[in-house]
């Protein structure tokens, strides 16, 4: 996701300033036009806009506030941009501690074929000047930012609910494609009526396309939407609510973490199933 926004910026003209603890990626995105960095802060020095896009808010506190971060080189009038899918409580709380530097809270979805294209969806909250700061950027990456409200942890919260709908979508996807398979149906037709049908889902079009192929090469890995449903269980029961459909989604993705799918893309539960199903 974070080389797919690279692009976008870069292709809107944008100079953009890179740096990643994975050197082979940060060399992919200086392939692609962008200024390599040998430190987050270094990459801060001379940006107005600084994004954040990360796996959870351990690594966004160690890119903001850990050695060679973030903070350490911020310019003065430069706002951060949060973009990783972490619980509504970090959000407020780095917004908080950043103290001064204005945070847009603004967690992103569509995957890394639309990050590449700068489709992607934002979900954003904060204060009207950091999102008069992160204007051109939005636009360059997304094509819908939706301002959730003028409080960081909102973006977030917003961001925990639709990924809950995503897991459960794909885990009740991967079932339904399991058991068809298990009746002798052809799957690549099964696929077909449903993303014509009502059983369809935008998680269930783009994931079907590659499992039936074989393709599990991680665009979104298995071990990341376990984080984020677990997310939305987690801020249901700060508030003392019941959440069957996500605990059994939950359920579902910490197995197929078990059966060592972690590092495989999201769709890996349909191997989840078929495991299950020959067993």
């Amino acid at each position: 996701m974070g080389l797919g926004v690279v692009r976008a910026l870069l292709g809107k003209g944008f100079t953009v300033r890179a740096h990643d603890i994975v050197a082979a990626r940060q060399a992919m995105a200086v392939e692609l036009g962008a200024v390599g960095c040998a430190s987050a802060a270094e990459a801060a020095r001379s940006s107005s806009v600084v994004i954040t896009l990360v796996v959870d808010a351990t690594q966004t506190r160690d890119a903001l506030f850990g050695k060679g971060g973030v903070r350490e080189g911020l310019m003065a009038g430069a706002v951060v941009m949060m973009c990783s899918t972490i619980a509504p409580a970090d959000a407020e709380s780095i917004a908080a501690e950043l103290a001064g530097t204005p945070m847009l809270d603004a967690p992103i979805s569509g995957g890394p074929a639309r990050a590449h294209a700068g489709t992607l969806s934002v979900m954003a909250a904060g204060s009207e000047p950091a999102f008069a700061a992160c204007e051109a950027v939005l636009a360059a990456m997304s094509a819908k930012c939706f301002r959730v409200s003028m409080r960081p942890g909102d973006g977030s919260r917003m961001k925990v609910v639709n990924n809950m709908l995503a897991a459960a979508n794909l885990a009740a996807g991967c079932e339904a494609m399991a058991l068809a398979e298990k009746l002798g149906l052809d799957a690549k037709q099964v696929r077909d009526v449903v993303n014509a049908s009502s059983g369809g889902s935008w998680i269930f079009t783009d994931r079907m396309a590659r499992a039936l192929e074989g393709d599990f090469t991680p665009h979104a890995a298995a071990r990341v939407l376990t984080k984020d449903v677990g997310l939305f269980t987690d801020v249901a029961r700060s508030l003392g609510l019941e959440t069957p459909m996500a605990d059994c989604a939950r359920e579902i993705f910490l197995d197929t973490v078990r059966r060592g799918y972690a590092e495989e893309d999201d769709a890996a539960v349909l191997k989840r199933y078929r495991d299950l199903y020959e067993n």
